[in-house]
């Protein structure tokens, strides 16, 4: 397998390293870990700049909204912005690198015209809404209940170590729409509104002191069947494609960053 890189992948990683040598040093100061409303903020001013510039939805098939980039630009695209200091997606992360990669997937044409420009352009946040307390990592034995009742989804239940619930617009949610079927049938997708009535959010503050966890509970939560992604009863299926992405390249910049702590550290140590 040849990995030399290709001319075109250089100029690419030349023109970005230019990029970022130029838009950076004029970044605002990063706000406080624990002030969400200002990390949201920032997170999202970064997002539309990349998005002005060409660099949204990198790895996103164009007719998503994203650029069609191969994986080794986008590869680049990873390690010379975290090599760079440059923000990571940070409350951005479930609506770039999963929900919104899902629902290009798996959505009906209306779903991506109302979803994904808000992602690439910066401005809605996703949570995700798959955990739930006492469930432990087995996924399919979510309780979380969905009742048809006419045109919306009556939910009921609770969800933890929800990622960025506190500023999200929407979450990509997991519910129980057959609860006679097997554990991994009887599940569909939704995407719910995080202003909707009958929503409760508690975050959660870590070990770390960092609260981007949140426990969510639900108590008759109407959500539009529209809001369904995928067929009722085949959200395990699409999950499975919103895990694929989320197990993908979603970590590589933390992988870079890792690296280059290491190497200051080795540093340090020799002195």
């Amino acid at each position: 397998m040849d990995l030399t890189s290709t001319e075109e992948e250089e100029d690419f990683r030349r023109r970005l390293r230019a990029w970022l040598g130029e838009v950076l040093p004029k970044l605002p100061a990063r706000p406080d870990p624990l002030d969400w409303p200002g990390r949201r903020a920032y997170d999202l001013g970064w997002q539309r700049m990349l998005h002005d510039a060409g660099y949204a939805g990198l790895h996103w098939p164009r007719d998503a909204g994203g650029q069609g980039a191969t994986p080794a630009q986008h590869l680049i695209f990873l390690e010379e912005t975290e090599l760079a200091g440059a923000p990571y997606v940070g409350a951005n992360f479930v609506g770039l690198l999963h929900a919104g990669p899902t629902i290009a997937a798996e959505g009906t044409p209306e779903q991506r015209r109302r979803w994904l420009p808000p992602v690439l352009r910066g401005e809605e946040v996703w949570c995700q809404g798959f955990s739930e307390p006492e469930a432990g990592s087995d996924l399919a034995s979510l309780r979380t209940r969905a009742i048809r009742d006419g045109d919306d989804y009556v939910v009921t239940g609770a969800k933890i170590w929800t990622s960025h619930a506190e500023v999200a617009d929407w979450c990509e949610l997991l519910v129980r729409t057959d609860p006679d079927a097997p554990p991994h049938r009887g599940i569909s997708w939704l995407a719910m509104p995080m202003d909707a009535p009958g929503i409760t959010v508690r975050p959660l503050r870590t070990l770390a002191g960092s609260a981007e966890f949140a426990e969510v509970f639900l108590d008759e939560v109407r959500v539009p069947v529209g809001n369904r992604v995928g067929a009722e009863n085949d959200g395990w299926r699409v999950t499975m494609v919103t895990l694929s992405f989320e197990r993908g390249t979603a970590f590589v910049g933390e992988v870079v960053a890792c690296r280059r702590v290491l190497r200051r550290v080795a540093r340090e140590g020799e002195g």
